[in-house]
């Protein structure tokens, strides 16, 4: 084996024993933070409803019965608005293509998880290895230059080719989606390109890891464009 050949098999080690920790993965604690923030959140809107309760009953007198069963519904009603607010802004496509080259895999992977319901349950796992890769992605851009040559081939990958080609298969009608044109449904074709872009993001972190920034910035490998091109053409 190359060295190359090498390095990308120490890469798909590395991500491999990644995937027995997604649970704690990078994703999985932003998820985990929000709903902390949330939690937080509702308690402080309770409390402050109990604390103007309480103030109301010091200045006006006792609030009562009524006065107790409004703050009930009025902390309901906090809780449940507040619990169901993201405390960050979703990420788009626009916002992707702004996002810093080191923030560019969690937030293609946070832009990948909520495209999921739209999703075939198939295609599910391959996205889910594919945020497995950019998790492991993320730490090997730390000391990358935003204007490097191979920056730009990462970006175009991870943040344009990846959700362009999800948007182009959630373009196509539902009701074609598994319907078979030129020997493969969209499904199918969804999951085959998904596959393809893993294993470039694969020999991307080889690249990276080997330090050979020429053969990223050089290789012109994308994703393939049959994939894209049959499931548009749908």
């Amino acid at each position: 084996m190359s060295s190359t050949d090498d390095a990308i098999a120490k890469a798909r080690e590395v991500l491999d024993r990644t995937s027995m920790n997604y649970a704690v993965g990078p994703r999985r604690q932003a998820r985990e933070s929000d709903v902390g923030k949330r939690l937080t959140r509702a308690a402080i809107a309770d409390l402050a409803i109990i604390g103007a309760a309480f103030s109301i009953g010091l200045v006006f007198g006792p609030i009562g019965i009524m006065g107790f069963f409004l703050m009930i519904v009025a902390m309901l009603i906090a809780t449940a608005v507040l619990l169901a607010t993201p405390t960050s802004r979703p990420v788009t496509y626009e916002r992707l293509q702004r996002t810093d080259l080191k923030a560019l895999p969690s937030q293609t992977g946070r832009w990948l998880d909520a495209q999921r319901p739209m999703l075939p349950a198939p295609a599910i796992s391959v996205v889910d290895a594919i945020g497995v890769k950019l998790n492991a992605l993320e730490p090997q851009l730390a000391t990358l230059d935003d204007d490097a040559p191979a920056a730009a081939e990462i970006r175009k990958l991870v943040g344009e080719q990846l959700p362009e080609f999800i948007k182009g298969y959630e373009r196509v009608p539902s009701a074609l989606r598994g319907v078979e044109r030129n020997g493969k449904t969209p499904d199918q074709q969804l999951i085959d390109g998904l596959k393809v872009i893993g294993g470039q993001i694969d020999e991307m972190a080889g690249q990276l890891a080997q330090g050979d920034l020429d053969a990223l910035s050089t290789r012109g490998r994308y994703l393939e464009i049959k994939y894209q091109g049959d499931t548009a053409g749908v």
